[in-house]
């Protein structure tokens, strides 16, 4: 069976996909730089068929020894987080674009035969819209002028309040942060690669992962953790705007499935596949049923009227692609995965910091 690479591979997604290909039969070896913000200096619990090498991605030296006897790439390794993104701008293109291409040079001449990287839904910006008459609109954006009056919607040239729909591969890349931009980089160097060197390759773009091991005390991570942090320390979950954007929230176990599937299925390099659950959900609404679930009802969500920059109003996934070309089905959907969720996030010890990273982004202007 082929021995895969995974890059980040102790991170949230990291450490259920090795699961998932070990239990496949696959051999499995991890590259991660087991950075405190992710990992808050606790344990790094592998699987029994796993193998880690600790070290930077930039690491040419520490990578030659990672890629070693490997069949197949995953890159997940990466920072994460859009409102950090925004001012610790270095250490993202850092890590995620030279990263990258540090990775895809030591795999020059190496008898790899598939590279399968982590994207993200951040590259659309805005998600797909319809105006009034059907028409679609694929690059809809939100005006300053109106975002500043607290007028939250994406609406055409003529003031029209646009419908958003799911959004497929299709539509145009829309850059609106520093993450959305090394996100893009990172997919379009892998891809270039692949075409050049003859690697099998395929970029994922993930929407919003949620599930069990998520960095509950990273402010940077998933909105789902971000809340959950805050309703285990008895604080009500933090929404900007107004609570009423939408997105697509996809279970680690189904994204984990994904990539092994795209590891496993011929012909598919050079694509881009959307994965998600196929469902849009309200941010508030969201908030309202983790409380629910947790056992707070007492406790909603305090919806602060306030926009991030770099944040877009409405992205879901239309999935259509990854049914056809991985044969991806999802299996695990928010409204019936929360009490796993809950379950989990009582046992954990949980340092709420989303207020401090409210604090850093107003303190940048980057909160309005």
């Amino acid at each position: 069976m082929a021995k895969i690479l995974i890059t980040g591979g102790s991170g949230f997604i990291g450490r259920h996909l090795s699961h998932e290909l070990v239990k496949h039969g696959y051999q499995v070896r991890i590259l991660d730089a087991l950075i405190d913000q992710v990992h808050q200096g606790g344990p790094v619990t592998l699987d029994g068929a796993t193998e880690l090498v600790r070290a930077d991605i930039r690491e040419r030296a520490a990578l030659d020894d990672a890629l070693e006897d490997v069949d197949q790439v995953v890159h997940l390794a990466a920072e994460v987080g859009v409102g950090q993104s925004m001012y610790e701008i270095a250490r993202y293109v850092g890590a995620n674009d030279l990263g990258t291409a540090v990775l895809l040079e030591a795999m020059i001449g190496r008898d790899i035969n598939k590279l399968v990287v982590a994207s993200s839904m951040s590259v659309y910006g805005e998600g797909l819209y319809q105006d009034r008459d059907g028409r679609c609109i694929p690059n809809a954006r939100r005006k300053t002028g109106h975002i500043a009056a607290g007028d939250w919607e994406v609406r055409s040239e003529d003031g029209e309040a646009l419908r958003p729909v799911a959004t497929d591969e299709t539509k145009p890349v829309d850059l609106a942060s520093i993450y959305a931009l090394t996100k893009y980089a990172q997919e379009r160097q892998a891809l270039i690669f692949g075409e050049a060197y003859a690697v099998d390759t395929v970029a994922l773009r993930l929407f919003n992962v949620f599930g069990m091991g998520q960095a509950l005390s990273n402010p940077y991570t998933g909105v789902l953790a971000n809340f959950a942090s805050r309703l285990a320390t008895g604080e009500a979950p933090l929404i900007f705007e107004d609570g009423e954007q939408r997105r697509d929230f996809v279970h680690v176990g189904d994204v984990a499935t994904a990539f092994r599937l795209a590891l496993e299925t011929p012909g598919i390099g050079g694509e881009v596949i959307n994965i998600g659950s196929g469902r849009a959900y309200r941010v508030a609404d969201v908030a309202t049923l983790l409380a629910d679930a947790m056992g707070r009802p007492d406790i909603r969500p305090e919806v602060l009227g306030k926009v991030r920059k770099g944040d877009i109003r409405n992205c879901f996934a239309d999935i259509s692609k990854a049914r056809t070309l991985l044969g991806f089905e999802p299996g695990s959907f928010l409204e019936g995965a929360l009490d796993e969720f809950t379950a989990w996030v009582r046992g954990e010890a949980v340092v709420d910091n989303a207020a401090q990273m409210q604090r850093e982004l107003e303190l940048r202007g980057l909160v309005s």
